[in-house]
């Protein structure tokens, strides 16, 4: 199971790379795993300011479609529109083709709610 050390992690099997007032958003190795072959995802929220927990959106599998949480307070200020024809890459590159959204960043204090890579092993038992 790929979990690099450099990234944060939400308890909804979300990784974040910080880089300044961005955040760039996807999901986790484990969560692709969990869900199978991804079909479709579904970002509709582009530009909006979206409170954390909020839903930004939602992947659709083979077996399952579930909604995706913003991790963070912020502003949806990119999508990666690339996943509208190779939806797949989420599968295949979740950490580096496969991101979904950028966001930049509110509340910097709520970053300190995140989980490190230890933690987030942990939670899944890896």
């Amino acid at each position: 199971m790929n979990i690099p050390e450099e990234l944060k992690y939400t308890k909804d099997h979300e990784w974040l790379k910080i880089e300044d007032d961005i955040a760039t958003i996807g999901i986790t190795d484990f969560a692709q795993k969990e869900l199978g072959d991804i079909v479709y995802i579904d970002v509709d929220t582009l530009d909006d300011e979206l409170a954390i927990e909020e839903v930004f959106g939602s992947v659709e599998a083979v077996k399952t479609v579930s909604d995706l949480f913003m991790p963070i307070t912020g502003e949806v200020v990119s999508f990666n529109e690339d996943l509208e024809d190779a939806p797949e890459m989420a599968n295949n590159d979740p950490y580096e083709k496969g991101w979904i959204i950028k966001v930049k960043i509110s509340d910097n204090s709520e970053l300190d709610n995140l989980l490190d890579a230890r933690a987030y092993k942990e939670l899944i038992g890896a």
